[in-house]
């Protein structure tokens, strides 16, 4: 069997040059920045990666620069309900920050619960509730388990975001996100007491890889790309199908923002 690769492997193979900023696009949205010298790795090649299981996710590792910043994306996650592990992803976030970063830009596809975020709309997380109760650092053995959480979405990069927005005259709202472990989308009921806890979109996954970020010493920040009304909002039928289309249609405003901002990042 053919040796899986490290992040030594991959330091080895893409240079000398520091890898300052870490990536995660989540549902259809792989592939979307103009990467200059890219070197590529299937989740499958990678040590410690477990594949995605979910269309409209790549599983690959994507490695490249935007001007002078060296960028490592991961072109897809796995979730908590592909495996049962509300840790599936420390192992890729690690293997990150072992090459170098030290930011960590999350997106991900969201349902609104605002009819001022309506669908199609961009939205940058201030803070989340993990409404599904799991953590990944259950069964750490460090005292480092016990993370500060009051300030999980760091100040400054939100800022960069909103000036990244506004140089592309695009509108960006900003909310609380929520935490489901899905498969299954959330019922009106649910959506209702979201509501009253002061939610303002709902999703699959971010808040996992939010904590391990934060526990490995990054900071973070985390887009939302509202691709539905959330559950009793709306006539729309909720579906993964109608997840990928809105993520697609959005690639646009996604890309124009993710460009400005790490070509300009500091």
């Amino acid at each position: 069997m053919k040796r899986k690769l490290n992040s030594k492997d991959i330091s080895q193979l893409i240079g000398n040059a520091p890898v300052r900023v870490g990536l995660v696009l989540g549902s259809g949205l792989g592939g979307i920045l103009p990467l200059k010298e890219v070197s590529e790795f299937d989740y499958e090649e990678l040590a410690d990666f477990d594949e995605t299981s979910v269309t409209g996710h790549q599983g690959k590792l994507m490695i490249g620069s935007i001007n002078e910043t060296k960028v490592a994306i991961l072109s897809g996650r796995t979730h908590y309900y592909e495996n049962g592990k509300s840790d599936t992803m420390r192992e890729p976030i690690e293997f990150l920050t072992k090459l170098g970063i030290s930011h960590l830009f999350l997106t991900n596809a969201a349902g609104s619960l605002k009819q001022n975020i309506p669908t199609g709309s961009l939205m940058v997380i201030k803070d989340h509730i993990n409404f599904s109760g799991l953590n990944p650092l259950i069964g750490e053995k460090s005292e480092e388990r016990f993370v500060n959480l009051t300030k999980a979405y760091n100040n400054g990069m939100i800022e960069a975001i909103f000036t990244a927005a506004k140089e592309n005259n695009l509108k960006i709202s900003q909310g609380v996100y929520a935490w489901f472990s899905g498969p299954s989308f959330e019922t009106p009921a649910e959506i209702k007491a979201l509501n009253m806890l002061g939610a303002d979109a709902v999703g699959m996954s971010t808040v996992p890889e939010t904590i391990l970020a934060n526990f490995f010493g990054l900071k973070v920040a985390a887009i939302s790309i509202i691709t539905n009304m959330a559950a009793g909002l709306s006539e729309e039928k909720i579906s993964h199908d109608q997840t990928k289309h809105i993520a697609k249609s959005c690639e646009k405003k996604l890309q124009k923002l993710l460009i400005s901002l790490l070509r300009n990042f500091k």
